[in-house]
């Protein structure tokens, strides 16, 4: 039976929610529909920042988080003239806070008993923490919605979601599946460029484009430990920082830390089972043309932008947790041994019921 569901999202990049349309099964039928992005206000997203800085929730900020997504989803609804009676359900992520699967701990602030109360749809919510209850990595969570729209695709396929921490699906043949964080997104860079610009990002990669890559400080960034764990594996946003860029100009070392992230994604080649016959780069780091390039540079591959191949690439994750929302409500698994190195496939989320 199909559900009219919308999927939330709130990345690690912080800059805003995006609320997506979906129409599914929560197996393999999947109908994307429409989808929007509202930027947090700068209060709001410092705010956020403080608290991913300190690893702690505060509910104040959590209740405010709440009532924009709700801001959002009426927002989504008024576009598109539909009715909320309309809507099954909604997958609601939150927003991370703090993640450390290896104390069995992750944290995404978001009241679904709220969000659930002012949209008037049942609401499921706390995706991750069964996951890392049960000693998963709570992450990738993505993986199996990649799986489910891309059954046409030519495999082995890689599906890289450059987000503020970066992850890999590997799909290979007979529904084989892996999936990891391959290291640094947008995180790292979007830092760098606040504390040196002001700026929430290299917009296009302009500034990473007209600097040079320091090989030394390359060496020094790719000997942080977390490359050579086994995947499964996952990350917090904070893991990495850019001291060893430091001493660079500020172009230099934009481009320095693009390289980082594109040589630690090509460094998963050698944890996936078979090199992909193409890589499909989807969230906002595929945006930035220095980071593309340097995936180019690195990946004996063809590269392309999800896009081209008709996903909204803006868009797949919050679509995911609107599929992950349908497969919890149902008991289906959101996680594999293969995705998060949890023991068995497993289920998660919490529903809260609207009031009718």
């Amino acid at each position: 039976m199909f559900k009219n569901v919308i999927g939330l999202m709130s990345g690690t990049s912080m800059d805003g929610i995006d609320a997506a349309f979906l129409k599914t099964d929560g197996l393999l039928h999947v109908e994307a529909g429409e989808a929007i992005t509202v930027p947090y206000s700068e209060d709001l997203r410092q705010k956020l920042s403080e608290l991913v800085s300190s690893g702690i929730d505060s509910k104040n900020v959590e209740e405010q988080i709440t009532v924009k997504h709700a801001e959002v989803i009426i927002q989504l609804l008024k576009k598109t003239n539909t009715p909320a009676n309309e809507i099954d359900l909604i997958g609601f992520h939150g927003h991370t806070v703090f993640h450390s699967p290896a104390r069995r701990m992750t944290l995404q602030i978001g009241d679904g008993e709220l969000l659930a109360k002012l949209t008037g749809v049942d609401v499921v919510c706390d995706f991750r923490s069964n996951d890392v209850k049960q000693g998963g990595q709570g992450a990738p969570l993505v993986p199996l919605y990649h799986q489910a729209i891309a059954t046409k695709l030519i495999k082995p396929l890689a599906i890289l979601n450059l987000g503020g921490v970066a992850n890999i699906s590997w799909l290979g043949h007979e529904n084989e599946l892996l999936a990891f964080d391959t290291g640094p997104g947008n995180a790292l860079l979007d830092d760098y460029i606040s504390l040196h610009l002001g700026e929430k990002q290299d917009t296009g990669g302009k500034l990473s484009l007209s600097g040079n890559v320091d090989q030394g400080s390359l060496k020094s960034l790719l000997e942080h430990p977390y490359f050579l764990k086994k995947a499964p594996k996952s990350l917090d946003r904070n893991e990495f920082d850019w001291t060893p860029v430091s001493k660079l100009s500020i172009a230099d070392g934009a481009t320095t830390l693009c390289a980082f992230t594109a040589e630690a994604v090509a460094r998963s080649i050698q944890i996936i089972p078979e090199p992909p016959e193409i890589w499909l780069v989807t969230g906002g780091g595929r945006h930035n043309l220095a980071m593309m390039q340097e995936l180019k540079n690195r990946l004996e591959a063809p590269v392309k932008s999800v896009d081209d191949i008709g996903w909204k690439g803006d868009f797949l994750e919050a679509q995911a947790f609107g599929y992950l929302a349908v497969r919890s409500l149902k008991g289906l698994p959101l996680s594999i041994p293969s995705t998060t190195g949890v023991p068995h496939p497993l289920s998660g989320g919490v529903i809260f019921k609207a009031v009718k």
